[in-house]
């Protein structure tokens, strides 16, 4: 009880301390430079319809090309324009029917139930070796290089090569036509395995116990050629990096902690213990830790293996992640190859019984020594195989497959811890200055679709530039690097991105060159230029070490200022752009510093500066300075006035300008409807004019018409007075023609096409009176005698227009009347007139 009250104060501690130090400002390492999607260059970006999860990505740099594994497809990118496919795509898509009993087993039919490409690297000079969950199923088989074609009739169980579940990590590798790989081995993720297949020596794997693994989440692997100019004929070695649960920590017996473990590739088993499976299998915890606070990064995301030809040299960078309260926290640790050889070499941890704890074992080591590779030294005993081992020392290393030993970082800390940022992907490349020196350059993936990319310069790391690789956010799952053409690869669920190492093209003066501390970029007399584009280097400046920017030679230049009038009252924000994000904001007033002028009106902001209620006092000249390492870089530069009346301040000109010309407007539209006014008051009383005009020539021309036959103007009736024609200039003529009369108003003959009362048609001689271009009027009786019977009969299609009388007159006109009557309820009637 007492042991578990200690435990638990010293882990409320330890959660104290995590906690004020997760606010520290120095675990946020700031990007100098940020670049957004849209900003990006000389990006190139890959993605099919309907396909999806570009997360397994192999580089052949001798062919120069880009094989990815997606979601039932395999691709083949150009590799120095990955928009360019090589060979048509491969689609490797499960079959119906065993994503049928992928779903039957209660797995999810839109996201585990398909073929998903886990493993996919290169197995000799005509072949890939290719892996797939193949609906919780795994298979492998074989795809030919040449014809990018995938051979189904070699396809093969994956178990052990390929994880059954689509989220769960493995590693494997192809050595000399061996795979090595490290998975989970059966349906239920319960059975770990690190496996050894394909090749011409036994299968191998681990044995089935939680000391050896303990559900593990494998993340990595490496192959070390450690038998190359070995004195003492070592073996290489295949070396895993993985997390599990840990039982050797007496408070925290479900503490999760990063392992890394190791095989040798000449083991062959024992011949009755451990048989068939690994004699050489060792594991040793990595520390990634705050030393003076003993605070550990235990659990491994990733792992990158830095290596030359030279082995000894080879450095492991490790991802590793932790959550404390809601802080999520990112550290990279570095380590040295011969640091974790020293931890193999070492002691071994063993469990103790009686005391029921886990300590050093500190008894006699059998020999040979357990889990070590054939040697020299083993052969001269006639230990020439792991088969040859005795029983005692295969015993020894089925019991003890853990060292007490850990393996430290370089530097015993972390060279980089990120807080609120998740790191995901990372690779290395080892690049040469301008001045010789060599420096590792990180690219590291994150959750949310972001690359950063930084240089580590001795024990401190700097990191250059922050780039948004994908547009929606979404985690870097993989990374590949050409080291020959200076490119980078990033898989996603979405997309393949491609970008180069540098965009130098971004800094535009020698100082922002040198600032940037970029082992790719440096500055000659023109512009800062990519090394690589250079074909000899000739006298530039560049000083990754320091970033000294006396070596630029600065021409004497100022900045045009920008003349500002503002009304006294009111508020003001003069802008500054700054350089870089590791720059700060130094504002000046009247060749001053501002923060020496005794005025609470300044608020200085990270990009701008905010003049409050601005008076008199407060006009002059301001100049902003992006100041980074010292140094001072003119950026802005305004003459401010200040002005009293608002009509003066250039906005209160502008917006009386504006307002004098709606006021213009107004009045012009004023005036244009005043005229349209009486434009419409004119034509309407020229309308009514006219109007009467023709009521009053209608009330005169109120006769009858129609066609009659010839009479005499001495036949008229008695006190009938002649009417002149209006329409005609020969009306004396008219008159004087005996074919037509014209009565005092109560009658006036039209012409019509009239037939004579014998039945034959009008003369047309030249004695025979017309009007030229009319008809001739039918002749009918005279109004004395006129009656219905001779309208009814006349054979004519000429009309008759009459003047109605008084009523009462005669019959003919009372009959003419209702007629009339009738006729005026048609639409188009007129009431003075009717065809008849």
């Amino acid at each position: 009880m007492a042991r578990g009250v200690s435990c638990l104060r010293v882990f409320n501690f330890v959660m104290v301390t995590l906690l004020q130090l997760a606010q520290a400002s120095d675990w946020n390492t700031v990007p100098r430079k940020t670049v957004s999607h849209s900003a990006l260059k000389e990006v190139r970006r890959f993605s099919k319809p309907n396909v999806s999860n570009y997360t397994t990505l192999q580089l052949d740099e001798e062919e120069q090309v880009l094989y990815v594994g997606a979601r039932e497809a395999v691709f083949a990118l150009f590799m120095h324009d990955v928009t360019e496919e090589v060979k048509e795509a491969i689609v490797w898509d499960a079959p119906v029917e065993k994503k049928m009993e992928c779903v039957q087993k209660g797995k999810n039919n839109q996201t585990d139930c398909f073929n998903y490409i886990r493993f996919l690297q290169t197995f000799n000079s005509t072949h890939l070796y290719i892996c797939g969950t193949y609906a919780f199923q795994p298979r492998c088989t074989y795809i030919e290089v040449r014809n990018f074609t995938l051979n189904k009739a070699a396809m093969e169980d994956g178990k052990g090569k390929c994880p059954y579940d689509p989220a769960k990590s493995h590693t494997g590798l192809i050595v000399d036509g061996e795979l090595y790989s490290a998975t989970l081995n059966n349906f239920l993720g319960t059975e770990p395995v690190i496996l050894r297949n394909l090749g011409h020596h036994y299968s191998m794997k681990t044995e089935y116990l939680a000391s050896w693994l303990n559900e593990p989440n494998f993340v990595g692997s490496a192959y070390i050629q450690e038998s190359a100019n070995s004195e003492m004929g070592d073996d290489d070695k295949i070396y895993f990096f993985f997390s599990e649960r840990a039982v050797e920590y007496d408070c925290y017996r479900e503490q999760v902690v990063a392992r890394v473990a190791r095989v040798c590739k000449g083991d062959m088993g024992g011949a009755r213990t451990l048989q068939k499976k690994w004699t050489t299998f060792l594991k040793a915890r990595l520390l990634c830790s705050v030393p003076e606070q003993q605070l550990h990064f235990n659990k491994i995301q990733t792992v990158y293996t830095l290596n030359n030809s030279d082995w000894q040299s080879t450095v492991f960078f490790g991802i590793f992640q932790a959550q404390w309260a809601d802080v999520d926290v990112s550290a990279i640790c570095q380590y040295r190859i011969e640091d974790i050889q020293q931890a193999f070499n070492g002691p071994y941890k063993e469990y103790r019984e009686q005391a029921q704890k886990w300590g050093q074992y500190s008894d006699k080591v059998p020999t040979p020594r357990p889990g070590a590779c054939i040697t020299n030294s083993h052969r001269l005993n006639g230990y020439n195989t792991s088969l040859e081992l005795p029983d005692n020392t295969l015993n020894f290393a089925k019991k003890h497959p853990l060292m007490d030993d850990l393996v430290q970082p370089v530097g015993r800390r972390p060279v980089l811890i990120q807080k609120n940022v998740n790191y995901t992907q990372i690779v290395v490349d080892r690049v040469v200055a301008a001045s010789g020196n060599q420096y590792n350059v990180l690219f590291i993936g994150t959750g949310a679709g972001w690359l950063h990319k930084a240089v580590m310069i001795g024990s401190h790391i700097h990191i250059i530039e922050e780039l948004q690789l994908f547009e929606k956010a979404q985690p870097v799952e993989s990374l590949v690097i050409s080291k020959k053409k200076k490119l980078l690869f990033a898989g996603s669920q979405t997309h393949v991105v491609q970008v180069p190492f540098a965009d130098c093209g971004k800094y535009r003066s020698c100082e922002d060159c040198i600032l940037a501390r970029d082992p790719y970029c440096v500055w000659t007399k023109w512009a800062c230029t990519r090394m690589g584009a250079l074909p000899k280097l000739p006298d530039v400046d560049q000083d990754v070490e320091f970033a000294d920017i006396s070596l630029c030679h600065r021409t004497p230049g100022d900045l045009k200022a920008e003349n500002l009038t503002v009304v006294a009252g009111t508020n003001i924000l003069l802008p500054c752009q700054l350089i870089s994000n590791l720059a700060v904001p130094k504002w000046t007033f009247q060749q001053q510093e501002l923060a020496h002028v005794p005025d609470a009106n300044y608020e200085v902001r990270p990009k701008a500066l905010l003049i409050s209620d601005v008076g008199p006092q407060h006009s002059g000249s301001y100049r902003c300075y992006s100041e980074e390492k010292r140094e001072r870089f003119l950026v802005g530069k305004y003459w401010l006035k200040v002005v009293s009346k608002p009509a003066m301040a250039l906005e209160s000109q502008a917006a009386a300008s504006s307002l004098e010309l709606a006021w213009l407007c107004v009045f012009v539209l004023g005036v244009v409807c005043f005229c349209l006014l009486g434009v419409v008051i004119y034509l309407n009383r020229k309308l009514k004019e006219r109007l009467e005009k023709t009521a009053a020539s209608k009330e005169a021309e109120r006769v009858t018409v129609y066609p009659t036959e010839r009479i005499l103007p001495k036949e008229l009736p008695k006190g009938t007075k002649f009417i002149p024609s209006q329409t005609s200039g020969t009306d004396e003529k008219l008159w004087e023609s005996p074919s037509y009369y014209y009565s005092d108003g109560s009658l006036k003959i039209v012409p019509g096409h009239a037939l004579c009362q014998n039945g034959s048609s009008p003369s047309h001689n030249g004695t025979a009176n017309g009007i030229p271009g009319q008809p001739l009027p039918t002749a009918v009786q005279s109004p004395t005698r006129l009656n219905l019977a001779n309208i009814r009969g006349a054979n004519t299609n000429g009309y008759i227009r009459l003047q109605l009388g008084e009523e009462g007159v005669d019959p003919f006109s009372e009959e003419l009347r209702k007629k009339l009557k009738q006729r005026q309820m048609l639409p188009d009637a007129n009431p003075e007139e009717s065809s008849v």
